[in-house]
């Protein structure tokens, strides 16, 4: 049977990760969470002082992106792979709502966003992929044979989020977490280089009402039907 691409994009805190895992590994292909990249170099800056301090210095960070090695290494344990940044696992520490409140300041930067979708294109050029993001299914891949969309409303994302923040011990309040949300939301669909928007021929799918289980076998009936018309 031939292999496809997919490509799922869509705002923040839709379950887009959570659901290309489970998708990947359905069907065997290989998952690539192009946020946790950009996640990464926003923890590289952070780290370095170009931004989160009192000025931000987001010239310095182009000047060492060629510095930025990135990797995915497959964690049998968890059944997924997880971020490295220069040889060091961050896969926790990219997670934070600090790190979110920048994320989308970072992926903004034009020098930023041509090196990790070459590393994109790289990854995925033998098909037999799911790679979920914010351009994919626009930039990366716009010739993906499958392309969805995945939105909710702000409340809904921002409650999911919220709840997984205090799973992981995090001190935030809600009201953090939705502007958190809402902000990045203007954010990505604003930014002059690859905004964030709905490719013409993507499936959209509005997962606000519905849970994971109902969510993932949808978008995997969908998926089955689109690989047998390969």
């Amino acid at each position: 049977m031939s292999k496809i691409t997919i490509a799922i994009d869509g705002f923040s805190s839709t379950g887009k990760s959570t659901l290309a895992k489970q998708l990947a590994k359905a069907l065997g292909y290989v998952y690539v969470d192009t946020g946790a990249m950009y996640r990464a170099v926003t923890l590289f800056a952070m780290r370095n002082g170009f931004i989160g301090g009192e000025s931000e210095k987001l010239e310095d960070l182009v000047q060492l992106l060629p510095k930025i090695k990135l990797r995915f290494e497959p964690n049998e344990a968890l059944g997924f792979s997880e971020m490295y940044l220069n040889g060091e696992n961050i896969e926790k520490q990219i997670r934070t709502l600090e790190v979110s409140n920048y994320v989308s300041r970072v992926a903004e930067i034009e020098q930023v966003r041509y090196k990790l979708v070459e590393m994109q294109k790289e990854m995925g050029k033998e098909k037999g992929v799911v790679m979920d993001g914010r351009d994919i299914g626009t930039v990366v891949f716009p010739d993906a044979e499958l392309k969805v969309f995945m939105t909710a409303s702000p409340q809904a994302r921002a409650t999911r989020r919220y709840k997984e923040l205090l799973d992981r011990g995090e001190k935030v309040s809600y009201e953090e977490v939705l502007e958190n949300v809402q902000k990045r939301d203007f954010i990505d669909s604003n930014r002059e280089f690859s905004p964030l928007r709905k490719a013409d021929d993507a499936i959209e799918f509005d997962n606000s009402d519905m849970g994971l289980k109902e969510q993932f076998e949808r978008l995997l009936s969908i998926a089955r039907r689109f690989i047998e018309k390969a």
